[in-house]
């Protein structure tokens, strides 16, 4: 039964994704695994699933009409087992989890720490993964549930299929190089001392060299819309993906980046922090299939989610200034 799982949702995510090897990143195979899977697929439906075209392969009209078919397959076996765990109201097993790496380094040791006190009998395996693809790793099976980041401004597209709950909320401040602007707060002192600090508008940056990731990323569109609705267009001189990476060049003093108390958390830094006029969020979020929302182990890990990152929400905003 798991061993035609595995090759029928091989099947579906390759219509997603669109190659082998994409496939197997989304599932944690090789390419040679995905491959075999698919021809073994092939075999027992003695059919062809797969042509190749050029340097790629696409699925036959066969391929294609088994992939419908075999989402709902995946999705009446996800149901039964769902169903079978609610009967016996089991809290145990293993919990496949996607998260991104600052959430990794951050939220997962204190949620591994409360589950093992709590819940001695679940296990939970966990998968870093990049955190624009955690949304998708869910829908297609990949993993169980997962962690990841929606953005207020750029908000992931809903699916029916899926739940999505807001574990806490960060809002957005502006890192500079030390020195380089009068009454910041240092990110080593951390934004409880950031008291009656000055604050900068994103109208305010339009000639400031910016490191930010893509804007095919959220968040590269996220602080891109933030920045236009204010008027300016961000001058991006660093395209980069790693928040360590980020908070380096920052620095350097090679440019200004956004940053929150989470990605503070992540290195330790010699730069100043200001506070945001505008507004901007990202929202720390836990994504589950739909069906599996009162499955006794889902819930229990969410519940177990919320309680460790309950004190974070909206405690601490790197980019909010602290009352006297």
């Amino acid at each position: 039964m798991y061993g035609a799982s595995s090759q029928l949702r091989s099947l579906v995510e390759l219509t997603r994704r669109g190659t082998i090897t994409a496939v197997a990143e989304a599932l944690g195979y090789t390419p040679g695994g995905i491959s075999q899977q698919l021809a073994a697929l092939e075999r027992s439906t003695g059919v062809e699933l797969l042509r190749r075209v050029g340097r790629r392969v696409e699925l036959t009209d066969e391929g294609l009409t088994l992939a419908r078919y075999a989402e709902r397959i995946l999705t009446t076996e996800a149901e039964a087992l769902e169903a079978l765990a609610g009967g016996r109201g089991d809290v145990g097993g293993v919990l496949r989890v996607g998260l991104f790496a600052t959430v990794a380094a951050d939220l997962l040791p204190l949620a591994l720490r409360r589950t093992g006190e709590v819940l001695p009998g679940l296990t939970v395996r966990s998968r870093d993964m990049d955190v624009d693809e955690v949304y998708d790793a869910v829908a297609s099976g990949g993993v169980d549930l997962a962690i990841g980041l929606d953005y207020p401004d750029v908000p992931i597209p809903r699916d029916p299929a899926l739940r999505m709950l807001r574990l806490y909320r960060e809002r957005f401040a502006l890192a500079v190089p030390a020195g380089s602007m009068k009454g910041t707060a240092s990110a080593q002192e951390g934004t409880a001392s950031m008291r009656g600090v000055e604050v900068i508008s994103l109208a305010d940056t339009a000639d400031l060299p910016w490191i930010l990731p893509p804007e095919d990323s959220y968040y590269g569109r996220a602080v891109r819309t933030a920045c236009r609705r204010a008027g300016v267009e961000p001058v991006v001189e660093h395209e980069v993906t790693d928040t360590a990476a980020t908070l380096a060049l920052v620095e350097a003093g090679v440019g200004v980046s956004t940053v929150t108390d989470l990605m503070l958390r992540l290195r330790r830094s010699r730069f100043d922090v200001v506070p945001l006029r505008e507004t901007v969020e990202r929202h720390i979020v836990v994504v589950f299939r739909a069906q599996a929302e009162h499955r006794p182990t889902v819930a229990a890990l969410v519940d177990v989610l919320r309680t460790v990152a309950r004190p974070r929400d909206g405690d601490g905003d790197a980019g909010r200034q602290q009352s006297a």
